[in-house]
């Protein structure tokens, strides 16, 4: 444990708790449970949290220890023990009355509720998708998110006041903790007091009355040295008992650092949740907003950028087929030269049918000359016979 600079702590040999008879009974019966292995020291006690001022109000409250007196020995650091009852009592109380498990329940809660608005926001997956509404889509988003904000301010609102409680658990925890430190020490005083009287009247007390009694073989002095014995016997018992209760005392300085760490954690967790995850899950809602006008913005864009594109592809198509068919009659003469074959081949072939009519109208006109020479040679011939 840490040293701390405080007053030493007040040893006494007249506590404060009624010593009665049931009392005095009840130390007895505890004492003699004790087992013997139990007074034997396992290693040497920690005494760096004592300071010199300590270590001098141990060496005078030693010698103030009487052995012989039953009340120092069966009721020796009783004021002490029973303060580490007290504080674990009043310890026990803190841990039963801090209600952490709720805040933890309530951290859940919020995270469902974040949680389930984020996939409700999401577009489907599979055949939902088909008939998603992307514009319903936000506009159901709003909706919830109305109704899902009331219940997480309500939460937040309740996770602030547990915090305020936590932050005042822990204050209690570090004076729960101070105090632990100063029975600790006020033990650790006890017990060192008193091994370092029993050692002493053990070496010198308890020797001198065996020599006597071994000396002068009377039974009242060897009587009195088994007294002696018997309470440095009972007193390192209560010795015994008291580094048990100084041990409690040892491992309730950890006990309560967890649970202060515990609530610092929350705190923590609470502080994380109210100045990040609820600002950022706010805000994610105005980048869904955003986004989704953007969107529509976009599509708009898009649709004049394809019309724009549309237009360009035509306008560029319209004029290379112009300029190709402009560039084709361009390098066409005024007659095609099919044209002029084919008018050339007609004149041709109107000369030819010119001349084969010519050629047969000749050979008729000769074919007819002909004949009337012959018709003029007949009709002489006849006349001639008609003189006769």
């Amino acid at each position: 444990m840490t040293e701390k600079q405080t007053p030493a702590p007040a040893l006494t040999l007249e506590p404060a708790m009624t010593r009665d008879k049931v009392m005095m009974e009840e130390a007895v019966k505890q004492l003699q449970a004790a087992p013997a292995a139990a007074a034997e020291a396992a290693a040497e006690m920690d005494t760096s949290m004592l300071s010199e001022a300590d270590r001098r109000v141990i060496e005078e409250f030693a010698g103030k220890i009487d052995l012989n007196n039953t009340d120092h020995v069966l009721l020796y650091g009783s004021d002490a023990q029973k303060k580490i009852a007290d504080f674990s009592d009043s310890a026990l109380a803190t841990v039963r009355t801090n209600d952490t498990g709720e805040v933890g329940e309530m951290l859940v809660k919020l995270v469902n509720e974040i949680k389930g608005f984020g996939d409700a926001a999401e577009k489907p997956k599979g055949i939902g998708g088909l008939f998603w509404n992307a514009k319903k889509a936000v506009s159901d988003m709003q909706t919830k998110y109305d109704k899902v904000e009331v219940n997480v301010d309500a939460i937040a609102s309740s996770l602030e006041g547990y915090q305020v409680q936590l932050l005042k658990d822990i204050s209690l925890f570090n004076h729960l903790y101070d105090m632990n430190t100063e029975y600790f020490k006020e033990l650790t005083m006890y017990i060192l007091a008193g091994e370092k009287r029993l050692a002493e009247v053990r070496r010198t007390t308890l020797e001198e009355l065996k020599a006597r009694a071994a000396q002068s073989g009377d039974a009242m002095d060897a009587q009195r040295a088994n007294d002696m014995a018997a309470n440095c016997d009972r007193f390192e018992k209560k010795l015994h008992d008291l580094k048990l209760t100084r041990q409690v005392a040892l491992q309730m300085a950890p006990q309560i650092r967890l649970l202060q760490n515990n609530d610092s954690l929350l705190v923590e967790r609470i502080q994380s949740t109210l100045s990040n995850t609820l600002p950022l899950w706010k805000s994610q809602i105005v980048i869904a907003l955003g986004l989704h006008r953007s969107q529509e913005a976009l599509k708009a864009q898009t649709a004049v950028t394809d019309m724009t594109n549309e237009l360009l592809r035509k306008n560029a198509e319209a004029l290379k087929t112009g300029t190709i068919e402009t560039a084709r009659e361009a390098e066409r003469g005024i007659l095609d030269l099919n044209t002029l074959v084919e008018t050339n081949q007609s004149l041709i072939n109107t000369i030819n049918e010119v001349m084969k009519i010519q050629d047969e109208g000749r050979v008729q006109r000769v074919e007819a000359e002909k004949q009337l020479l012959t018709m003029e040679n007949e009709l002489k011939q006849k006349l001639l016979e008609l003189k006769h």
